[in-house]
């Protein structure tokens, strides 16, 4: 019986120390950067791991008033592409917050806890 309750004090433990580490590394997240472009280098978009905007560059000789479609699908792109590019590092920033916490499950994606 004790035992039992032995191991759900320690598994409580360990959600406890999962939460704060989460905690954490989601506060870290706005110092991991990733940065991507489009339309050849002619627009840059700059996202942090809290998946927020933090720089948008564009070239000086895409700012047509005439052609405004274009710059708009290139600004998309370019975020986009950041935005699919930071995922790998957001995942293994929070591999790396719970590391010895939960044990090793195949499957387990903790991104879910970070929206």
């Amino acid at each position: 019986m004790f035992g039992n309750m032995a191991d759900m004090m320690g598994l409580m433990g360990k959600m406890k120390d999962l939460q704060s580490r989460m905690k954490e590394a989601q506060e870290q997240l706005s110092g991991i950067v990733e940065s991507a472009e489009s339309g050849g280098g002619m627009v840059r978009a700059t996202i942090n791991g809290q998946k927020t905007l933090i720089g948008l560059e564009i070239d000086k000789d895409l700012v047509n008033p005439d052609d405004k479609e274009m710059l708009q699908d290139l600004i998309v792109a370019a975020v986009n592409k950041a935005l699919e590019n930071i995922e790998p590092k957001i995942k293994a920033h929070l591999q790396k917050a719970t590391d010895g916490v939960l044990p090793n499950i195949p499957g387990l994606d903790l991104g879910g806890f970070m929206k």
